[in-house]
């Protein structure tokens, strides 16, 4: 639960809060417009999943760093930033090389991947079984995603706008959740397309900003901002090292966990399928490629950007005032915020600032919730509904208003569970949702683009062997109980040390697909020489 002190850090005043209003309505209401009215013109399955494959690659990339870089992240990094120095800032660099993981898959990827996941394991493992694992991978990766992004999206807004209380900002989540799902379903690819390039160039000219006003009131000196950073964290040798990170004073960190939080972020961030389905929108794998090139140049550019924040934080807050605020570490860019709003001499200065954070967070969680919808949204009606419901015979204009439907449901399900959720501290969902994309998502697609003899068997085990144990291992991890800052804090039931599953899962997964490919490859040697017989007496 967040401490009710952060309900009173709002940069606003009643001098700025109209201003700040007005001006953060009217730049809803131009994105809103901008996302539905480019949105597809008919009922094409195509042009709704994929934007026609019309993409360029430089507005392809900067999709992507939308996609994949969420207000969520640059507020846990920041956080992670200030209190661990070097640590912090290997973390905030794991998406960047998440994007090269992606990379050296690009071009197979790209080639055999048409719309979801399940059309990608169907083409090694045709049959219904491959597909519905697919979907249910899917869905189990992106929905916890979906309600991190509400709640943090809608508690970030309701506080840039100056309201305070629980009411208040489950009314944001609800507002504002709805808005986004509208623009997702008449949208579709092309306008959260646009909408996440948007966001991509809006959040850089916010958190540039920030950076700028940090070098600002450091007189532009690096060496005063890692110095005056090693001060406040009261270590100063100890940030420009590996190991601040590995502890903390409930010892909830130790090395095998930030090994699993980096291999958690490495494997899995940039393979979750709301990010992959950018590749589709391209026409060819050496678009692609280059897409996810210049993706992470900008992707390490936000990196940096929240290296400094982080930083910047410790050095113009310092640690004792985040730690008495938040011991998460979840309100320091916000604290950071405020500081640089006070130290600005006019107030309009001020008030721009402010409505440039807050129009950032809300088109970061536009783009982002967008993305999630759509991606899900995709899986339901097209792997669920078109082909093993329809059997492959629904029309394109069917399965189009399916999609639209199934991303009012994900979108009403998502906000439902963000109100319900919204005292709840809620940032171990990234790493489920990271885990089961490392553990289920990469060996499946491993398997399918690079091991002839994966077999039914084999992709089944995989996904569902990775799936159990990610979820088990999270469930019984000091993330649910048995710590402070757990799901049930009061609570101790848990008996996995480790706060990721992923060291754990991801081995499994593949050793479970191993297993399978083995049985599976021993039945269709049985059968076949089994069916030899019959074929030579012409049965």
């Amino acid at each position: 639960m967040r401490p009710d002190v952060l309900l009173t850090v709002s940069p606003t005043n009643s001098d700025t809060r109209g201003f700040v209003l007005v001006v953060f309505l009217g730049f809803i209401v131009a994105i809103l417009f901008m996302g539905v009215f480019i949105g597809p013109e008919d009922n094409d399955v195509d042009g709704f999943y994929t934007a026609g494959r019309r993409g360029g690659a430089l507005g392809g990339a900067l999709a992507i760093a939308g996609a994949l870089v969420s207000a969520d992240m640059v507020v846990a990094v920041g956080g992670f930033v200030a209190f661990s120095g070097y640590d912090g800032l290997f973390v905030a660099l794991c998406s960047v090389m998440s994007l090269l993981v992606l990379l050296l898959l690009t071009a197979r990827l790209r080639g055999r991947l048409r719309y979801t996941l399940g059309d990608l394991l169907v083409e090694r493992a045709p049959g219904p079984a491959v597909r519905l694992a697919g979907a249910v991978v899917t869905l189990c990766a992106v929905l916890p995603l979906l309600i991190l992004t509400l709640v943090g999206g809608g508690v970030s807004i309701a506080r840039f706008l100056g309201l305070s209380g629980t009411g208040a900002e489950q009314t944001v989540i609800v507002l504002f959740g709805s808005l986004i799902v509208l623009a997702t379903i008449f949208g579709g690819m092309r306008g959260t397309r646009i909408l996440q390039i948007v966001k991509t160039v809006v959040l850089f000219m916010g958190l540039g900003t920030l950076v700028f006003l940090v070098f600002w009131r450091l007189d532009g000196d690096v060496g005063t901002l890692f110095g005056s950073a090693a001060v406040s964290n009261g270590q100063p040798g100890a940030i420009f090292r590996t190991g601040l990170g590995l502890s903390n004073s409930d010892g909830s960190l130790s090395r095998l966990d930030f090994a699993g939080l980096v291999l958690t972020t490495v494997l899995g961030a940039a393979l979750m399928p709301h990010v992959t389905m950018h590749l589709k929108t391209v026409s060819d794998g050496g678009r692609a490629q280059s897409m996810v090139r210049r993706s992470i140049f900008v992707v390490a550019v936000f990196a940096v950007f929240v290296g400094v924040l982080g930083l910047g934080a410790s050095a113009l807050v310092g640690n004792e005032t985040i730690i008495a605020t938040d011991p998460s570490g979840n309100a320091t860019v916000d604290l950071l915020i405020v500081e640089l709003v006070r130290g600005l001499s006019s107030s309009t200065g001020g008030a721009l600032l402010i409505v440039l954070v807050a129009c950032g967070t809300f088109v970061t969680t536009l783009a982002v919730v967008a993305g999630i919808t759509l991606a899900a949204a995709t899986t339901i009606s097209h792997d669920l509904y078109a082909k093993l419901l329809g059997g492959g015979r629904v029309n394109q204009a069917h399965e189009v208003s399916a999609t639209r439907w199934a991303s009012a449901g994900v979108g009403a399900l998502g906000i439902m569970l963000a109100v319900a959720a919204v005292e709840v501290n809620l940032r171990w969902l990234a790493n489920i949702a990271f885990s089961i994309a490392a553990s289920c998502i990469l060996p499946a697609v491993l398997h399918v683009l690079y091991w002839r003899r994966c077999t039914r068997a084999g992709l089944l085990s995989m996904l569902y062997g990775g799936l159990f144990c990610t979820l088990v291992l999270q469930f019984f991890s000091p993330v649910f109980s048995g710590e402070r800052a757990a799901l049930f804090p009061h609570q101790d039931f848990s008996w996995f040390p480790l706060h990721t599953a992923s060291l754990i899962s991801v081995p499994i997964a593949f050793l479970l697909g191993s297993i399978g490919n083995a049985v599976g490859t021993r039945r269709r040697t049985t059968a076949d020489h089994g069916l030899r017989p019959r074929a030579h007496h012409g049965t």
